[in-house]
């Protein structure tokens, strides 16, 4: 598991994938958010404006990823 510092209260979605070097741009992020390839603490999420908080933990391509402040 991967861990993604960020320094704010939350991040999106959409965001933390763009920002973990899952996905290369915000479409590609909202086009596997929106296919149901994403999933957040272990149930699939489709909104891209999910808020994500320290300790939260998304999985993309068979690779998770916890946030961490």
């Amino acid at each position: 598991m991967k861990e993604l510092v960020i320094h704010t209260e939350y991040i999106t979605l959409g965001q933390a994938l763009k920002l973990a070097g899952a996905t290369s741009s915000g479409f590609e992020s909202k086009v596997v958010i929106t296919e149901g390839e994403v999933s957040v603490n272990g149930e699939v999420e489709t909104r891209r404006g999910k808020k994500l908080r320290d300790g939260d933990v998304f999985t993309y391509n068979g690779e998770s990823y916890k946030v961490s402040c």
